[in-house]
């Protein structure tokens, strides 16, 4: 019986990626995890024996998964997407986790990248980086602030920042900003009530914290926000002509969770008509827009592009995705996984939808 035991926990998980990972990330995830998990690559050869594959995995990893295929994955424990956007696999796991428990993993290695692109956003927006580049480009060349169109600087210090959502990415913000003399008010799902609401961080800032439920004293409290919140049907729209009128003319918005959590006609709107002073935007709205005659692809259906006081960026906040970091967590759950562990990093919550 000893030995029966034995055998069965020298029998290494299956570990399927529904992608063929380039050589250095193979590499990578070989040397950390291969000797306690067999690790497969689906790539083009693989493509006829999809079916069986799904069928033999204790794990996949993925963004994007064959609902029919995870269904008759019998052997499925985990599914870990790499990234934090999960909203499209809500329904699926709670249809599968109706006849067998699976556990729905997203990750967080991109939230120091993410954090890095939202405080770079921030900045352009602040500096006019955007505007006064494309003006020295045409020739232009200019050294005081004109008021008729906006060029001067904005300050950080002093300002009220507001962070929406206080997960791995705005914790990293918060981290960030901390030496720029600013206050700060947290807004989160969930307070414990033992936590004070008033309190400094490391650097000697006020901190205020704020639950959803006081999103609208959050936000005539802030002048800068910064959105980091999960897509999930309680956050999608949370930001509409209301809110952003509640954050006044002077105030900044900087968006790296996903375009939906801000009401698109209500954000250009605010921005067209100077009821904010400004916005940076990576997450937008439309992710297969249509060319048009000149062969532009434009992800909204409002004229972002015209407008003055805005950053944009093509939704590139992960960015480098060759970071080979980003994967410990990933490396992590795959070791519990060989260890026969039932719990693991970033585990979702399909109620909350996060």
């Amino acid at each position: 019986m000893k030995e029966k035991a034995l055998n069965r926990k020298m029998i290494k998980p299956n570990v399927l990626l529904l992608w063929d990972a380039d050589l250095k990330l193979k590499r990578h995830l070989a040397q950390k995890a291969g000797s306690r998990v067999n690790l497969i690559f689906m790539d083009k050869r693989s493509e006829n024996k999809k079916e069986e594959l799904y069928r033999n995995a204790d794990a996949v990893i993925g963004w994007r998964a064959d609902k029919e295929l995870l269904m008759s994955a019998g052997k499925l424990r985990l599914f870990i997407n790499p990234g934090t956007g999960i909203k499209h696999h809500i329904e699926t796991f709670r249809e599968l986790n109706k006849v067998r428990k699976v556990k729905l993993v997203n990750g967080h290695g991109h939230s120091y990248a993410t954090a890095q692109h939202a405080i770079a956003m921030l900045l352009a927006l602040t500096n006019r980086v955007v505007m006064h580049h494309n003006w020295m480009q045409s020739g232009v060349w200019r050294t005081s602030d004109d008021k008729d169109v906006f060029s001067a600087s904005v300050l950080l210090k002093n300002r009220r920042i507001g962070l929406l959502g206080y997960g791995a990415i705005n914790s990293k913000v918060h981290r960030f900003l901390s030496g720029f003399s600013n206050s700060f008010n947290i807004c989160k799902r969930r307070l414990s009530p033992l936590t004070p609401a008033k309190q400094t961080d490391a650097s000697g800032n006020p901190v205020c914290l704020y639950s959803y439920e006081d999103l609208h004293e959050f936000l005539k409290n802030s002048d800068i926000l910064i959105i980091a919140v999960p897509h999930t049907e309680k956050t999608e729209n949370m930001i509409g002509a209301r809110e952003l009128r509640q954050l006044g003319k002077n105030s900044l918005l900087v968006n790296v969770a996903r375009g939906k959590i801000v009401n698109e006609k209500a954000l250009y709107n605010a921005l067209e008509k100077n009821l904010i002073g400004g916005a940076a935007i990576d997450v937008w709205y439309n992710y297969s827009p249509a060319k048009d005659s000149k062969g532009r692809e434009y992800p909204f259906s409002h004229k972002f592009h015209k407008l003055s006081n805005i950053v944009m960026s093509p939704h590139r906040a992960a960015s480098p995705f060759d970071d080979l970091e980003r994967w410990d967590e990933v490396i992590e759950n795959l070791n519990r996984l060989a260890d026969g562990k039932r719990n693991f990093i970033n585990e979702v919550d399909l109620t909350a939808e996060y």
